[in-house]
């Protein structure tokens, strides 16, 4: 049997384990512990995603929900609630879930990957050397680019500063400011532990050198009103710094024969958007079913390839153009350096293309089917351009073609209430008009 070896056990490393795991293969993830006791604010999607991954035990009494208030282009208002997931305590779940699915777990640093047609050779830090047949590159967005992989589509360059302290006890709450230069999350859990994210332009932001940069991020939360009033003024003991790049990043090549990029090592979005675990955990939730499909049938391997590195590319890009859209929303500033580079990058595509029924096409394409990447006949639409296979069950590409010289009351005959209720509202949603 094959040696899959997973670098990194965050939520794309584990969701690859549990899914190859269900297929029977048997998996090591290696990875370095988390030190920093970060928070991070996610959406329900996310919550939902975490789920299906069969991640129960990370998120057993890892999130809180929060009312996030949001200053935005001047305006103030609350926004829908986000949840805050206490990564300590996640990360100890996601052990817990990797362990009781029979995955193995290396904690260890990995020094250097040598990588050949043969597999691949591991070198960790305390001396042990693993081998593995098939690798899974999921350490994030530090995740090595050069080699194989090739050069890496970057966005604009951002970093961010995380401060935590301990503060008194409250209500749990979070909250999004715009600034000149950036912007702003802060959050605050019930037991009083507190959290203000400060994420910067690096080009233009005027930072002092590493040992004054505790300081810097105090006196700019002083400055800000919204931020006293958050934090209540209290105490600021224990307080710590964690800077990280938040850079949108898209590997060119996220797949090979005997091994695969995911998560934020295949492409990592803007934080802004709070959804950066669900596009993590969108790559790895295929990636079971295309190195099943690499490992077993080699026949298929460049069907496997094209299907994972095209619904990575597409995920980054369009969240990249959602993104730029919310970042054209502030208008405050319009020559600071930050938001010009943002609100016009990447592009002037739209991030959601207008329907029309005409457009639609039917072609061959990959697609999942029992635990493999096989070719099969999808609709095509100007918003879906990798195509629809089947929305509950039913595949699309008969109905659409048949309704090309049928009319919809006779396609839809044969299927149950449900599902021609539900056909027939995509129809609707595409522009179809009987």
């Amino acid at each position: 049997m094959s040696r899959i070896v997973i670098l990194g056990a965050g939520p794309a490393g584990a969701a690859v384990a549990l899914g190859l795991r269900k297929l029977g293969l048997q998996v090591c993830i290696v990875s370095e512990w988390r030190r920093f006791a970060a928070l991070e604010g996610v959406s329900q999607r996310v919550l939902e995603g975490l789920r299906s991954a069969g991640l129960q035990r990370a998120l057993a009494n890892a999130t809180q929900p929060s009312q996030r208030q949001v200053l935005w282009n001047g305006e103030q208002h609350a926004r829908n609630v986000e949840f805050l997931l206490d990564r300590p305590r996640f990360d100890r779940g996601l052990r817990e879930d990797l362990q009781s699915a029979g995955v193995s777990l290396i904690e260890g640093r990995v020094l250097t990957v040598t990588t050949t047609e043969a597999g691949h050779r591991i070198a960790l830090d305390g001396g042990e050397t693993l081998q593995a047949d098939f690798l899974v590159e999921a350490r994030g967005r530090q995740a090595p680019q050069a080699g194989a992989t090739g050069r890496a589509v970057r966005g604009p360059e951002t970093l961010s500063l995380l401060n935590r302290w301990q503060g008194l006890p409250g209500k749990t709450a979070s909250a999004v400011q715009s600034l000149e230069d950036g912007w702003v999350w802060m959050a605050r859990q019930a037991d009083g532990r507190c959290y203000w994210q400060l994420t910067v332009d690096v080009a233009s932001a005027d930072l002092p050198g590493k040992a004054q940069l505790l300081d810097y991020c105090r006196e700019r939360r002083q400055r800000l009103p919204m931020a006293q009033a958050f934090f209540e003024n209290g105490d600021e003991t224990d307080l710590q710094l964690h800077a990280r790049s938040s850079t949108a990043i898209l590997s060119q090549q996220a797949c090979g024969d005997n091994w695969i990029r995911v998560g934020d090592a295949a492409m990592a979005v803007d934080p802004l958007s709070g959804n950066g675990i669900f596009q993590s955990l969108s790559s790895a939730l295929q990636a079971p079913a295309v190195i099943n499909t690499l490992l077993h049938q080699p026949q298929r391997a460049g069907l496997a390839r094209q299907f994972h590195q095209q619904r990575v590319e597409q995920l980054f890009w369009r969240f990249a153009r959602i993104g730029r859209d919310f970042y054209a929303q502030e208008q405050q500033w319009p020559t600071s350096p930050f938001w010009q580079a943002r609100s016009g990058w990447p592009d002037a595509e739209p991030a959601h293309r207008p329907v029309d029924f005409a457009a639609l096409k039917i072609q061959s394409a990959p697609v999942l089917r029992d635990g493999l990447v096989e070719a099969a006949q999808v609709v095509i639409t100007p918003d879906q351009p990798l195509g629809i296979w089947h929305i509950q069950g039913v595949e699309l590409a008969p109905l659409v073609s048949r309704l090309q010289h049928e009319p919809a009351q006779q396609v839809l005959a044969g299927l149950s209430e449900e599902q021609a209720r539900t056909i027939r509202s995509w129809l609707l949603s595409q522009g179809y008009r009987p």
